[in-house]
């Protein structure tokens, strides 16, 4: 059965902001979501099993614990949950996912983050834009992000979460910034947890480290971006331009 499992059920959160990391372009996501981790030395929380997510075990060098590959971090000190992914949601079942989490995120108070690419052409700095379900917009104008210049949609499963939202009227933010789709870019990380999650989520995030190792970070993840890019397509959350009638 489709379920939220909580292990670390001694950690005490107060209506969380959650920060999605699932596989996109450029995997902004997923650094994103792997540097928080890191960076708060963040506790396994729990277990996202929905559907549409692989049955697989992940483990890890040097440790013989196995975890399921989409999980939960949880940092007691700052409120913030971290929703950390090594693999991407099906397609078909992109919904019953989307619906699953949503339902285990409005039982508990959680104002979830979710974080898209936009295959873009960047300038000296990657630009982010923000969008929102329910009354969410109040909190992007706070933090001072500018709405997208043009028409678009958020595809794969980042796609259906914020379509979700949209649906049962949650409050929710997705961040969309520029970003090479064929390369891993921390970069565009960086600016997204600077200038989205820091000041959404209150808190002080450190990214010198991330660009400090930004070759390992890309030699890490290429791997999965091939595996992305030889997936169907909509496998991979994605911010895209709509062009024509708007």
């Amino acid at each position: 059965m489709a379920h939220v499992q909580i292990t670390a059920n001694d950690v005490v959160l107060e209506s969380p902001v959650l920060v999605e990391g699932l596989p996109g372009a450029g995997l902004v996501g997923k650094i994103a979501a792997d540097h928080l981790v890191e960076e708060f030395d963040m506790r396994y929380y729990g277990a996202i099993h929905c559907e549409g997510l692989p049955r697989v075990a992940v483990y890890r060098g040097e440790q013989s614990d196995v975890r399921p590959p989409v999980r939960l971090f949880a940092d007691e000190g700052t409120d913030l949950l971290v929703l950390q992914s090594d693999v991407p949601v099906s397609t078909s079942d992109a919904p019953e996912f989307a619906s699953c989490l949503t339902n285990w995120m409005t039982s508990n108070d959680v104002f979830p983050v979710y974080l898209s690419g936009l295959a873009e052409e960047k300038g000296d700095k990657p630009e982010i834009y923000g969008i929102a379900t329910g009354d969410a917009e109040a909190v992007i104008e706070e933090a001072g992000i500018v709405p997208p210049r043009q028409g678009g949609m958020v595809t794969g499963p980042t796609g259906a979460l914020l379509a979700q939202a949209s649906e049962v009227g949650m409050d929710a933010v997705g961040l969309i910034v520029q970003t090479d789709p064929q390369f891993p870019d921390p970069e565009a990380a960086r600016t997204i947890l600077e200038h989205g999650v820091e000041p959404i989520a209150d808190v002080s995030i450190d990214t010198a480290e991330l660009l400090k190792h930004a070759d390992e970070i890309q030699e890490a993840r290429e791997q999965l971006i091939r595996r992305l890019q030889n997936a169907d397509h909509d496998e991979s959350t994605e911010a895209q331009p709509i062009r024509g009638f708007q």
